[in-house]
């Protein structure tokens, strides 16, 4: 396997992110929007500290590429790819977008090549969600590519 992207250093390239997204969670005028914030602000130590206690629930999605393809009305080149059908041991299939921290490790999403994409699940302001539990957002923290 390898370590194609982590949450921790695309933040370290982009701290605006941080700062709106925490903005947001602090922005008691949007009641509905954002992060609830109720482990950490997200991107604080007390965030990362929540994961790692568990705090925060994790999520691990497992499987191998189906096909890739290009999402999105943007124009692109011909060869260009940013999303990928992930095949799951269920049988069942999920569609993906490619997260990569180098721009080279997208050439690694192939059919064929295995996938595994861990996300933490942080509870939003907004609730409940439309089936009555609890509404989550869904951050990948890490993916890992392994292509024989």
């Amino acid at each position: 396997m390898k370590p194609v992207y982590t949450l921790a250093e695309a933040l370290a390239k982009d701290p605006s992110r941080v700062a709106k997204t925490q903005s947001l969670t602090l922005d008691s005028s949007r009641p509905h929007m954002g992060l609830k914030g109720s482990h950490g602000l997200f991107a604080s130590e007390a965030w990362w500290e929540s994961i790692e206690a568990r705090r925060l629930q994790t999520q691990i999605v497992t499987g191998s590429i189906e096909r890739t393809y290009f999402a999105g009305q943007d124009s692109r080149r011909g060869d260009q790819v940013n999303s990928f059908t992930l095949r799951l041991a269920d049988g069942s299939t999920v569609d993906e977008s490619i997260y990569t921290n180098h721009k080279q490790d997208t050439r690694l999403f192939v059919p064929g090549a295995m996938v595994t994409m861990v996300y933490v699940l942080d509870e939003l302001k907004a609730q409940p969600a439309v089936d009555g539990g609890v509404n989550y957002a869904r951050t990948v923290l890490e993916v890992a590519v392994f292509t024989q």
